[in-house]
């Protein structure tokens, strides 16, 4: 008997009737002789409806209370999806993040997973149930609810997975997998059978929404294998894994762009030693994540320096910033939230030469001008204009070549992977 996690995201549990063809899917899973744990995310857009209704109140609610409130979608998702498996004859059972065994630490809607203990989970499994648990939260040290961000649900799952010991990990979503780049942006994107845990952390931190790049992060720590796959078609998903065929034939595996971005500009900050390392000290204590930072060349013992962050933090880093702006004699700040980050993500890039050049020519001959640029060994980023950034993803799609498959070499074939069994 196999154990399989899988995780429902938010279109799939919609409404009663997507509950409804979930739950005959959990089914199917368990008439095959598998055991279930199912993570849910709340229903549709239950979390966006709950965020607005929080900011009709106060503009920047407590984010205590918050964690108390945006858990209450997966709560009731969990809920209801188990009432669709009784209504089928099917044994199951609903739990909160506490219930599974979820303890985080005490950052609220940024919390990490600390430690699961899955005894009431196994328990019950043992008594032959499917088991639902609300993704999404876990419970600190303070016995409050804290939520994991946006996406926690994948990281619940995946987590849950890798402290069970599963089989596999099923992400099942309103898309066939992973593809080259977004269908909806880019009409002729692939779909991609495999890619590895590396170039799906770049894709994710880069934009791409398939998937939470903690998620990613903690099935590479822990080997946990993914499957990105759909919850409306029963058909093969992409897998994500460390090592996968044509790893380093394929130069750019797909391209990502993230609209959530803003530009801060700290203007005239002195050139010395010891400013640059204030300033991101007070951002990383308010729990802020900076993405890429560029510092302009010093004129005259003075210098700009720039970094992105998620449209969401805006108000939280100008309230951290300019109390600095004073203390450290800086001339003033500014934010720009008209960009958007584009990147190409592919493990082939550490050797081929000439992908920056490529990039940063397509780019030109559009007249898309970049104003940032950041690298890693698999990944190029720049920020551009968020208005031109459809443009960008659809011409270095076809500049790469990536509607079409990579042709095949001859191997060397891998075993077949072995199945755990369980008694």
């Amino acid at each position: 008997m196999a154990l399989f996690v899988q995780k429902y995201g938010g279109s799939s549990v919609a409404d009663a009737a997507c509950m409804r063809r979930v739950a005959q899917r959990i089914q199917d899973t368990r008439k095959a002789g598998n055991q279930v744990v199912v993570v849910v995310s709340a229903m549709g857009d239950t979390t966006d409806n709950l965020i607005g209704l929080a900011r009709q109140v106060h503009p920047e609610p407590d984010e205590r209370e918050m964690d108390s409130l945006l858990a209450t979608g997966e709560m009731a998702s969990s809920a209801i999806l188990t009432m669709a498996l009784h209504a089928l004859g099917v044994k199951a059972i609903s739990m909160t993040g506490q219930q599974a065994g979820i303890k985080v630490d005490g950052i609220h809607l940024k919390a990490k997973i600390q430690e699961i203990n899955p005894r009431r989970i196994h328990h019950h499994l043992d008594q032959g149930c499917v088991v639902v648990v609300a993704g999404f939260q876990g419970m600190n040290s303070s016995e409050d609810i804290a939520t994991l961000g946006r996406g926690g649900s994948d990281t619940t799952a995946v987590a849950l997975a890798a402290a069970l010991k599963a089989d596999r990990c099923q992400i099942l979503k309103d898309v066939d997998g992973v593809f080259t780049a977004n269908p909806r942006v880019v009409p002729d994107a692939r779909k991609l059978d495999e890619i590895t845990y590396d170039e799906m952390l770049e894709l994710a931190s880069a934009g791409s929404e398939v998937l939470q790049s903690r998620a990613v992060e903690f099935a590479k720590n822990y080997g946990v294998v993914l499957e990105v796959m759909s919850s409306f078609e029963v058909k093969p998903g992409t897998l994500v894994r460390e090592e996968v065929e044509e790893m380093e034939q394929v130069i750019i595996r797909g391209i990502a762009a993230d609209k959530n971005q803003a530009k801060a500009t700290l203007l005239g900050v002195p050139d010395t030693p010891g400013v640059a390392a204030r300033i991101f000290k007070e951002l990383a204590a308010a729990n802020i994540n900076v993405d890429m930072i560029v510092q302009n060349v010093s004129a005259a013992g003075i210098t700009d320096v720039s970094f992105t962050v998620a449209k969401d933090d805006i108000a939280k880093t100008r309230r951290v910033i300019e109390p600095l702006v004073k203390e450290i004699r800086a001339a003033g700040l500014n934010f720009d939230p008209d960009i958007a980050k584009v990147s190409i993500v592919g493990v082939g890039m550490k050797s081929h030469s000439g992908v920056a050049y490529r990039m940063f020519d397509v780019l030109a001959t559009r007249h898309i001008n970049i104003e940032m640029i950041s690298t890693s060994e698999i990944k190029i980023s720049v920020v551009i204009r968020a208005g031109e950034a459809d443009e960008a993803v659809r011409s270095l799609h076809g500049a790469f070549n990536l509607s079409v498959p990579p042709r095949k070499s001859p191997a060397r074939r891998r075993p077949p992977a072995r199945t755990k069994s369980r008694k």
